[in-house]
C-alpha cells in the first residue's frame, strides 16, 4: 500500500462537489490550477517574490479524483536558471470512501520565470552562503 510522502506538502485541499462533473470526477482543470498554486509556492520562496508560469513541461494524469479525496501537493525545486525556476509537484489523494487508501494521482512540471513590479523578468537571488 502506497503512503505519503515524509515531507510536508505545500497545499492541502479537499475538491467540493463544484469541481467535478455530475459523477463525481475532478475536472482536470481544476487539478492543474491547484498545482500551478503548489508549484509557485516554492518558486515564490526561492525568488524571493513575484513569479509567473511560463510553461508547463509535462503533466499526467496518473489516477481520476473524486470530491471528497483528501489531495495533498508536495512541490520541489528541481533546476535555477538566471531567471527561472522549475518545479516539479506530485500530487497524492487519500481516498475517504475507500478507507483513506493512498494514490499518486498527479506529477506535473512547471516552468516559472522570477518577475519584478513591472512584471518584466528578473535575476533569481543567488543562495546566500555561510562562512566558513
Amino acid at each position: 500500500m502506497l503512503s505519503l510522502p515524509t515531507t510536508t506538502p505545500v497545499l492541502k485541499v479537499m475538491p467540493m462537489p463544484a469541481d467535478a462533473n455530475v459523477h463525481g470526477d475532478v475536472f482536470g482543470g481544476w487539478i492543474m490550477a491547484q498545482v500551478d498554486i503548489a508549484g509557485s509556492i516554492p518558486a515564490v520562496k526561492r525568488a524571493g517574490g513575484r513569479v509567473a508560469t511560463i510553461a508547463v513541461n509535462s503533466f499526467l494524469f496518473k489516477q481520476p479524483v473524486f470530491v471528497g479525496d483528501l489531495l495533498s501537493f508536495y512541490a520541489s525545486i528541481t533546476k535555477i536558471g538566471n531567471t527561472s525556476l522549475t518545479v516539479t509537484v506530485e500530487v497524492y489523494a487519500e481516498r475517504q470512501r475507500l478507507d483513506g487508501e493512498v494514490v499518486k494521482v498527479t506529477e506535473a512540471t512547471l516552468t516559472y520565470v522570477a518577475t519584478d513590479e513591472s512584471r518584466r523578468p528578473r535575476l533569481v537571488p543567488p543562495i546566500a552562503t555561510q562562512p566558513a
